[in-house]
């Protein structure tokens, strides 16, 4: 008999062994990631019915959402001329008025399901009421028989489904597994490994200690007698959350599972930092401020006080007894740059190497003239490696064979390596590597950072961001890691006015670009695309707009970059552009980070409803880097509300933190992240938009157990 630590829950058993799960329906399952009992246990309701009480036919409002049962008094199929389509259509009686429901994709197996005389529960908004119909509703044929009771006359759950699955069938199985399998929901236990499918698998384990257990009688409200109310259990949360007795209690029931998931996130986010700092000693680069003193005198302006409590933090880490891992947030403009070259010369100074990387070779650019300019009269070697510029081009490494490196400026103990993902190739290697900064980290995937962060012997990492990041995703995907903010913007900067208008407003602002060009200041126009298929004809491109912003804008001179320009080239219009020999630089969102020009003033983004929030405040942070007062005009003849209040909201701040939890709501964290980012975090439960009370909890449950 094997031991309680090394038994397996009954709920990792196949789906087929809940009665009914044959070896069809199995496949069927599997297409929604549904393989075990606990998947089928775990696959949340996508919406509610209540079937306590059916709506009369005859109260059916306009546009309104509603559950009406009825009979099919008569259908059939009408097909029109010319066209292979066919229209398939019903009526539905409930004794108080008829239903007349229309699906316009006629298939072959409708009049035999739909056939006179069955009565059918139907869900959808009506578009008309004379007569009364809807189009495409969703439908469930009434059954009578012993398990009737799962689906009328309560409030029945409806889950997301597949061809061939049924929301009857499906509620059917799940009712089933709880039947069976209820009693084998138990609390988690922390410490042990889920598999990485699915962050919220049970365990058996009855040799943990009983706090390591996850009771978690946690506050959902303040009752009136102060009193703190508790979660329901697992068991009673995967019940409610399918068959609530109450409405209100599906949302009781998804904190308590969405909680759990937050615990076991917390606990692999903790435990692999713990794990790291029982295995890694921090290399000591605390500096001794001799290249520190020099770089802020020559600066030739005072760090700010956030940037000041920002190195104070960098400093403590660098000299500490475990690697610095540090995330550091601040809006555009607000001077993270000069943090980070003061955070790399405390490792110079400690006789370390240090290496930047930049997610786009204009970025790299960028940091390397700006890290030049401060560095050469320190006597600092800064070197360059990206994908069509080496450092050996200008003196610096020399990679033998793509294997090792030769003797070089290497050999000196002051060394600054900026570059792009080429800092990560197999060919590339840099000697005593003590930091590795990261710039707009977001751009990045985890793996990417750990390859370079492996090139060392555990080097200190400094990851920035310009994308201020909502607490929900800060706590989760960035848990492992310090945060510090720079939360102020230096003085003398010019402000930054922001403006809607729609595409029948161009000239008038074309207009108002020439009479700033004409007063000495440059603009940016900038385009979602490099190019349009011909399916994206409403979608404006910077290859066939040029022409006309040239012209509009003539006789003033305007240059082109995008994605598919030539490196060279792009250096040379890049050039061009800050020596003001360029006024205009029409662009795709290339330029989102890392152009500076104090002397751009103006930003022109059309089709501004095809960014997402953060990357137009992005866009936005390229202007009012001067002392000149700076205009952010959006173009966007988007008519849907949703669109026009998303675009507002820029009109309305500038805070770039404000921005990014709008940005949160509106997306979602799937498409604000990106596959890179979100592909480690999928919740079941958990609503990294809404849930930070819960993420926090966890946060505190789960740092109290190491």
């Amino acid at each position: 008999m094997s031991s309680p630590e090394n038994s397996v829950s009954p709920l990792a058993a196949p789906v087929s062994s809940v009665w009914g799960v044959g070896e069809e329906r199995a496949r069927l399952l599997a297409r929604l990631d549904i393989f075990t009992v606990e998947d089928l246990l775990l696959h949340k309701p996508r919406r509610y019915e209540d079937r306590r009480k059916f709506l009369p036919i005859r109260e059916l409002k306009l546009k309104e959402a509603a559950t009406v049962r009825g009979k099919v008094v008569a259908a059939g199929t009408q097909r029109f001329k010319k066209s292979t389509r066919a229209m398939f259509e019903c009526v539905f009686d409930d004794g108080s008025a008829l239903l007349h429901c229309r699906w316009w994709q006629a298939q072959p197996w409708m009049p035999d399901w739909y056939a006179v005389g069955r009565e059918f529960l139907i869900f959808g908004k009506p578009d008309s009421l004379k007569p009364r119909n809807m189009d495409h509703p969703e439908t469930e044929l009434v059954e009578p028989g012993d398990d009737e009771f799962i689906h009328v006359n309560r409030i029945v759950p409806v889950h997301p489904l597949t061809e061939g699955l049924t929301a009857r069938v499906m509620r059917s199985l799940i009712w089933r597994a709880l039947e069976k399998f209820e009693g084998e929901v138990l609390e988690p236990v922390l410490g042990t490994r889920p598999s990485p499918a699915a962050a919220t698998r049970l365990t058996r384990n009855a040799s943990i200690k009983e706090e390591d257990h996850l009771h978690l009688n946690l506050d959902m409200a303040a009752p009136d007698d102060g009193r703190a109310p508790l979660l329901p259990t697992r068991a009673n949360a995967v019940r409610m959350i399918h068959f609530p007795e109450e409405l209100t209690d599906v949302e009781i029931a998804r904190q308590r599972l969405a909680l759990d998931e937050f615990v076991e996130l917390q606990w692999q986010i903790q435990s692999r930092r713990k794990k790291f700092e029982a295995s890694a000693k921090a290399l000591p680069c605390g500096g001794d401020n001799h290249l520190m003193k020099p770089f802020l005198t020559q600066l030739g302006f005072k760090l700010t006080e956030a940037q000041t409590k920002v190195l104070r933090e960098i400093r403590t880490d660098m000299g500490g007894m475990h690697p610095m891992r540090r995330l550091l947030q601040g809006d555009v403009g607000s001077g993270k740059t000069a943090v980070a070259a003061c955070t790399a010369l405390m490792a110079l100074e400690s006789g370390f190497n240090v290496a930047l990387m930049a997610p786009t070779e204009i970025l790299a650019e960028q940091h390397f003239r700006n890290f030049e300019k401060w560095f050469a009269p320190l006597g600092v070697k800064v070197e360059m490696q990206t994908g069509s510029r080496k450092s050996s081009e200008n003196g610096g490494l020399k990679i033998d064979d793509g294997k090792r490196a030769r003797p070089s400026s290497l050999d000196l103990p002051s060394s600054i390596f900026i570059g792009t993902h080429a800092l990560f190739t197999a060919g590339f290697n840099l000697p005593k590597l003590g930091l590795v900064i990261v710039d707009e980290q977001h751009k990045f995937g985890v793996a990417q950072r750990e390859t370079l962060v492996r090139k060392g012997n555990y080097p200190h990492l400094l990851v920035m961001t310009a994308t201020p990041i909502p607490r929900t995703l800060g706590l989760t995907l960035y848990g492992d890691l310090d945060v510090s903010v720079i939360d102020e913007l230096p003085g003398g900067r010019g402000q930054i006015k922001t403006f809607l208008r729609t595409t029948e407003k161009l000239p008038k602002v074309f207009a108002f670009i020439r009479e700033k060009i004409a007063a000495g200041r440059q603009a940016y126009i900038v385009y979602p695309r490099a190019d349009v298929a011909d399916t994206d004809k409403d979608i404006k491109a910077v290859t066939k707009e040029f022409g006309n912003v040239k012209k509009a804008l003539s006789p003033f001179q305007a240059e082109l970059l995008h994605g598919r320009v030539k490196p060279s080239d792009k250096e040379a219009v890049m050039a061009d552009f800050r020596a003001n020999k360029i006024q205009v630089l029409v662009a795709t969102s290339l330029i989102e980070v890392g152009v500076d020009v104090p002397n751009a003033s103006v930003m022109l983004i059309e089709n501004a409803e095809h960014f997402g929030l953060a990357q137009l405040h992005q866009l936005r942070g390229r202007i009012g880097r001067g002392a000149h007062e700076s205009f952010c005009i959006l173009i966007s003849d988007a008519r849907h509300d949703e669109a026009q209040s998303r675009l507002k909201i820029l009109e309305e701040t500038n805070d770039g933190f404000k921005i990014a939890e709008a940005d949160l709501r509106l997306r979602g964290p799937g498409e604000l992240l990106g596959q890179q980012q979100s592909g480690a975090m999928r919740l079941r439960f958990g609503n990294l938009v809404e849930d930070l009370g819960l993420i926090r909890q966890a946060k505190e449950w789960v740092a109290k157990r190491f």
